[in-house]
């Protein structure tokens, strides 16, 4: 009988061809020495991301409606492991992330989600100082009250036994706001703000006026708010960033 993952690493992608090699050769080199597995959700791919999670050992599985709610559900739904982490294509990680997230488990059988930062590994200098100034924000109300407030969709660590859904209502926000929400109502979530994933910055691409003003505001936390009062999709997602990738590398 195959032993059953500890983890599930879920991947939601359309057309990530150019960044997915990284990301899987960021956790093939991981340095925890239980076993997990990988689910890259092929969501409409038109390029050779399958083709790329399949060299890499992946599991691929397709998600035909489109959207990264539905991906990622897609995603949980198919995984074996004991704890389900929500990861993203253009993403790398530092080699002891897993075995960080494996501690904070096995320290309180009461937690049920580890969650931590991201940080812009590309990009525009101000998106860094951005990120680093959203997720201090999150550091300091998590050590004033025990509560994390925020979480990258990059970087979010669940027990399978917790989880009751993503609302595939939602679009961009609901797959982190929305599964936080849901998580806290079935026990306790660690912060590790010395955890981070490192992210492309090509969500900067369009410059800090439009990031700040029509990203943030109306793709984000509008859309958001509406789909989830109305219970059901009245405003779309926001459109996909694909410049031509670079390679992205693990900060110190």
């Amino acid at each position: 009988m195959t032993e059953r993952p500890r983890f599930s690493v879920v991947i939601p992608c359309y057309n990530e061809a150019g960044y997915l090699q990284d990301t899987l050769l960021s956790l093939r080199k991981q340095d925890y020495d239980g076993v997990f597995e990988v689910i890259v959700v092929d969501n409409n791919c038109t390029d050779d991301t399958a083709g790329i999670a399949r060299d890499f050992g992946a599991r691929v599985v397709a998600e035909p409606v489109p959207g990264v709610c539905n991906a990622r559900q897609r995603g949980t739904e198919e995984a074996r492991g004991e704890i389900v982490i929500s990861a993203d294509a253009d993403t790398v990680h530092g080699r002891d992330w897993l075995s960080r997230i494996d501690e904070r488990f096995r320290a309180d059988d009461g937690v049920v989600a580890v969650v931590g930062p991201c940080v812009y590994a590309d990009g525009p200098r101000w998106g860094r100082h951005y990120g680093r100034a959203l997720f201090g924000l999150v550091h300091g109300a998590y050590r004033l009250t025990g509560r994390a407030m925020y979480a990258s969709a990059t970087n979010i660590a669940f027990r399978r036994e917790a989880f009751t859904g993503y609302d595939t209502a939602l679009t961009q926000g609901g797959d982190e706001l929305d599964q936080l929400r849901r998580l806290r109502r079935q026990g306790r979530i660690v912060y590790d703000h010395g955890n981070p994933t490192y992210t492309s910055g090509r969500r900067l691409a369009r410059g800090f006026a439009y990031n700040v003003f029509v990203s943030l505001p109306v793709h984000y936390l509008l859309t958001y708010t509406v789909n989830r009062v109305a219970g059901r999709r009245v405003l779309g997602q926001a459109p996909a960033f694909r410049p031509e990738p670079e390679t992205l590398e693990v900060m110190p």
